[in-house]
């Protein structure tokens, strides 16, 4: 028997030149195990795993009577989970030379994946693990973590709507009735991405006798599900302060500008975590309860296309310099008088085919083309008499026949 420890490093090394080791659904995760020897070794098999699973788990302590007792909930969902075996157990001892080996492997990632996240309660996880099996010795392990991005597409009717909504409080301190302040707020779609910045659009009335001052902010909320319990955790993304409000004011928004910083896009398809975004548009009321008003939004992967309505992979397929698009007006002017465009003999020089030289410059812009002009016979005059009369021969058809 060959003496032990002859297993100098066992790693694994993800290819296609990722630096971070970033994928998304449906992509193929290729790599390869690297095994360097001291010596000979015999080895029973080789195999390489690749897993992604969410995981979700917390404490919840209650008193019971002078007892306090605590419930643990957990629960996972597995989205990814493939095996390779690059050396198979057949039984056999197989003997692997001294020196460095490679073994290559491939695994194809499911369409549906979620994308990684770490939060306090739970998380989505992937890696690759490659076990190495010997006689009579432990299982020696390498593992390597990547990451998935579960790609959004904010070019869909549902993240291209308009949202919108409105909301009023009564103030009120000590019973007494101190007036009410309202607010309506409304954004250009649901779905955006990180860097982008949400216009806002809001009026708050301030109909009470002291100032408020409205607020506006992306709250991300994470919650983990396990049990048929929930558990949530909320944070602030980035917000912004308006000016105050005078008693018996009102303030309009007219597109007040809220940057997105870097965050991860939204998770809506696991059954276990799900991270999503809304709008908050608050408004502080001095001695009594905030007005909130909340919008949802969505945080994707693939950016709005310059046409709005279209997807990405139309965009993909087909390219096209869109910078002539910036020198439309928002406003179209007004259309020139017939006269200022026709005028005399100017017609019949415009409908005369150009020569081959204006021809050329022309066809070489990708927006024109050149009709080429067609002309047909004239009429026959009108006349009372048919050219063509029927034959004397022919015998008149009956009509009651």
């Amino acid at each position: 028997m060959l003496p032990l420890g002859r297993v100098r490093s066992l790693a694994l090394e993800l290819e296609d030149g990722r630096a971070r080791s970033t994928y998304g659904s449906g992509e193929l995760l290729r790599g390869r195990v690297r095994l360097e020897l001291r010596g000979a070794l015999r080895l029973r098999a080789l195999e390489v795993c690749a897993r992604g699973r969410a995981a979700v788990h917390w404490l919840e302590s209650r008193s019971v009577g002078l007892n306090t007792v605590y419930c643990h909930y957990a629960a996972c969902q597995t989205f990814l989970h493939r095996r390779c075996r690059l050396i198979p157990d057949n039984g056999e001892v197989t003997v692997l030379p001294a020196g460095r080996h490679e073994f290559p492997f491939t695994f194809q990632l499911p369409e549906t994946l979620a994308t990684s996240f770490e939060g306090k309660h739970g998380s989505v996880r992937y890696w690759v693990k490659a076990k190495l099996h010997r006689p009579w010795s432990a299982v020696k392990k390498a593992k390597k973590e990547f990451t998935v991005i579960e790609p959004i597409d904010i070019n869909t009717p549902a993240l291209l709507a308009p949202q919108a909504g409105a909301k009023e409080k009564l103030a009120r301190a000590w019973y007494c009735n101190r007036g009410q302040v309202s607010v309506t707020a409304k954004i250009d779609r649901k779905g955006y991405t990180p860097g982008e910045v949400i216009p806002i659009f809001a009026e708050i009335d301030n109909c009470t006798n002291r100032a408020v001052v409205p607020k506006a902010a992306i709250i991300q909320t994470q919650t983990f599900i396990a049990r048929g319990s929930k558990k949530q955790k909320k944070s602030v993304v980035t917000s912004i302060v308006g000016d105050s409000i005078a008693a018996g004011r009102r303030e309009v928004w007219h597109g007040r500008a809220l940057k997105i910083p870097p965050v991860g896009p939204s998770i809506l398809h696991c059954r276990v975590i799900q991270v999503e975004y809304s709008l908050k548009v608050c408004v502080d009321i001095p001695g009594t309860s905030k007005l909130l008003l909340e919008l949802p939004l969505v945080i994707g992967t693939i950016p709005l296309h310059p046409f709005g309505s279209r997807t990405s992979s139309v965009s993909s397929q087909c390219s096209v310099h869109l910078d002539w698009l910036s020198a439309i007006p928002e406003q179209p002017e007004a259309p020139p008088e017939y006269s200022a465009v026709v005028s005399g003999p100017e017609p019949e020089r415009s409908l005369a085919p150009p020569c081959p030289n204006e021809l050329s410059s022309a066809l070489e812009g990708p927006f024109f083309a050149y009709i080429q002009e067609f002309r047909f016979r004239p009429p026959p005059l009108y006349s009372e008499v048919d050219p063509n009369p029927p034959a004397e021969t022919m015998r008149p058809r009956c009509m009651t026949c």
